[in-house]
């Protein structure tokens, strides 16, 4: 009787036992979690400390292995498809006027793919590595219209310049000396600087020239390249303009951001 009264009790305190569950334990934690599970989209917090803007802006990068006569307009052939600009290429050059690479910008994700397709379906004649907006950032840039440049101690702005670089003046050559090379090429005159680079055995004597465009650099380039200033064979490159410090003076620092 007593057994019969305690089950009674147990009844009323619980008139509606719990029945067990027919599913296991972690089949429930781990397939009917209500909480949403991560989206393919989302962006690793480590590479976006690096590229901020990687998500669906800018997208940087650097390219190696370049020619000392690459162009910036080589490299938007070589990455056709990806968009780019003049505007968004920038030279890198070492002290003695080598390009030790080019900082790219791209205008989302998609193009850079598409630089790295384009690149080997071409045989990857060049390397294209992601890099961080720090390496764009790390250069003064302009809209390649105007441009300051000392001349004499004075600023002077002048309209889509483009420099040119002439290696191997002679030791005694003097700023006539210099002019009468280029004689026939439209060029500032007042723009002329004569500056060494240290090289083995002796410093290097060099000159760097503005031109008032591309096409009349180019054309000097063509014309007078391997010509003879006195007894010397004169080396002439267009460095790829594309800053808004003064580059003689970056030149004269000993590293220059084209």
């Amino acid at each position: 009787m007593m057994s019969g009264l305690l089950k009674n009790i147990l009844t009323k305190s619980n008139p509606h036992p719990k029945k067990p569950n027919p599913f296991p334990s972690f089949l429930l934690h781990n397939h009917f979690c209500t909480q949403q599970p991560p989206t393919e989209n989302s962006v690793d917090p480590f590479l976006q400390s690096l590229n901020p803007n990687a998500e669906g802006g800018f997208v940087y990068a650097k390219l190696f292995q370049i020619g000392k006569y690459t162009t910036k307009n080589d490299v938007i052939h070589l990455l056709e498809g990806s968009h780019l600009s003049p505007h968004d290429i920038r030279v890198s050059y070492a002290p003695n006027f080598k390009p030790e690479g080019m900082a790219l910008q791209f205008c989302n994700r998609s193009a850079f793919d598409n630089a790295i397709k384009a690149n080997s379906r071409k045989g990857r004649l060049c390397r294209l590595e992601l890099a961080d907006r720090r390496l764009w950032d790390s250069v003064e840039y302009y809209d390649g219209k105007t441009a300051d440049y000392v001349c004499e101690d004075q600023f002077q702005e002048v309209e889509d310049v483009r420099l040119v670089l002439l290696q191997g003046l002679p030791r005694n050559a003097l700023p006539e000396d210099i002019e009468r090379f280029l004689c026939g090429c439209d060029f500032n005159s007042s723009s002329l600087h004569i500056f060494l680079r240290q090289s083995f055995p002796d410093p290097v004597r060099m000159a760097l020239v503005q031109f008032p465009s591309e096409i009349e650099a180019m054309n000097a380039v063509i014309v007078k390249n391997r010509s003879f200033c006195l007894n010397n064979q004169i080396l002439m490159r267009v460095l790829q303009l594309c800053v808004s410090l003064n580059p003689i003076t970056e030149a004269i620092s000993g590293r220059l951001f084209l």
